[in-house]
């Protein structure tokens, strides 16, 4: 009996993403409002790149997070649901922040990574994309992201972990794969990220290029104006009035759903 209880684990694949806008698809909005994202991408790709197995998906992920509750509260009651896989990103708000610690930012991530060695969770720890191009603050980010991502790179020698650096990918940075907000991938975006997560499980995915005429954004006075409307000045409002996007905001997916195979 126990053999038989074995032989049915190693036929299921339990994937949890935990995370905030980025990990909960923000950005890939579908017609019905709901946001799908790259995690739903990576469930998919690997129900299909595994017939044999089957795929569970849970995404914990809430936007506006930062990162002390994603490695902290999200990680587990991601662990609490028993996982094979975990995907981790986080420190992106954090980044926007004044003042942001680093060495705290660094301290958590080892945290994740610690506790899913400690319940032999496969880990994917993720270095996010760099929106830095688009925004009016897009240096601190840029400086930031890339001193976070250095420091975490040693870990991909660390064992059972698979280490996705994003933030380096040049072209995810085009200007076609972001949303109007230019903070948040857009669908296009979503599916490359997806790709080269997928491709570093072992599962190559052909990554999406868009086409360079896509590239081409009116960045005149008035299109500037309405992009400082409507998305800068609410971001400030929210900030000075101590509110975020994810207030109120449960997780995605807090239980597992089985992923069909297409």
């Amino acid at each position: 009996m126990p053999e038989v209880q074995e032989r049915e684990r190693e036929r299921l694949m339990k994937y949890v993403a935990i995370g905030d806008s980025f990990t909960e698809g923000v950005g890939d909005e579908l017609p019905d409002g709901t946001v799908r994202g790259w995690a739903d991408l990576v469930a998919q790709g690997l129900a299909t790149a595994l017939p044999d197995e089957e795929v569970e998906y849970a995404n914990l992920a809430i936007r506006g997070r930062l990162i002390t509750p994603i490695a902290t509260e999200q990680l587990e009651a991601a662990l609490a649901l028993k996982p094979t896989l975990l995907s981790f990103n986080g420190g992106g708000n954090d980044m926007m922040r004044p003042g942001m610690d680093t060495s705290k930012v660094l301290a958590l991530i080892e945290r994740v990574v610690r506790r899913c060695a400690e319940e032999d969770v496969r880990l994917i720890l993720i270095s996010g994309p760099n929106p830095g191009a688009g925004l009016p603050f897009g240096g601190v980010i840029d400086r930031r992201g890339s001193e976070l991502t250095r420091a975490v790179t040693p870990l991909r020698d660390r064992p059972n972990l698979v280490l996705v650096d994003i933030f380096n990918d040049a072209e995810i940075r085009r200007p076609a794969y972001w949303a109007p907000d230019r903070l948040h991938l857009n669908a296009a975006g979503h599916r490359r990220a997806a790709a080269l997560i997928l491709s570093a499980l072992g599962h190559h995915t052909e990554a999406e290029i868009v086409a360079p005429d896509a590239d081409e954004r009116s960045r005149g006075l008035l299109h500037e104006l309405r992009y400082y409307r409507e998305h800068v000045l609410p971001w400030l409002g929210r900030r000075l009035g101590g509110r975020s996007s994810g207030d109120n905001r449960t997780a995605k997916g807090a239980v597992w759903s089985p992923v069909p195979k297409l």
